[in-house]
């Protein structure tokens, strides 16, 4: 089974929208104010990358493989490891999210160089 973009980003999509929701409003009273900002920020990178990765997705024929793999790893890590620093307070958790967010940094890099590629092609 391959890897699907587009139905990986719909799904970091909608999870998103979840979470965003639950934290909102069902942990609003539960988190700290320190807390409850690390989970918007997880979920305002998961909704950036999701959609991200349905854009990406749409232009899959330009083989965008490793970017999307990148994305993808990027997100879960730096979204996954706010949530559960949020829910836990395990503050090591930290020490994980830029790992998550160089992999969504090399990811767009990774976009961005065989884009430019793809571009010189069509010209």
């Amino acid at each position: 089974m391959s890897f699907n973009p587009v139905l990986f980003g719909a799904l970091l999509a909608a999870t998103g929208v979840a979470l965003g929701a639950f934290g909102a409003h069902g942990l609003r009273h539960v988190l700290s104010p320190a807390a409850l900002e690390w989970w918007h920020t997880a979920v305002e990178y998961q909704m950036w990358h999701g959609l991200g990765l349905i854009g990406l997705g749409a232009v899959r024929a330009a083989g965008l493989k490793w970017a999307e793999a990148l994305l993808g790893a990027g997100t879960v890590i730096f979204s996954g490891s706010l949530y559960l620093l949020a829910i836990t307070g395990l503050h090591w958790l930290g020490m994980v999210t830029p790992l998550g967010g160089l992999l969504i940094i090399l990811g767009w890099l990774t976009a961005a160089w065989q884009l430019r590629g793809l571009n010189r092609q069509n010209q």
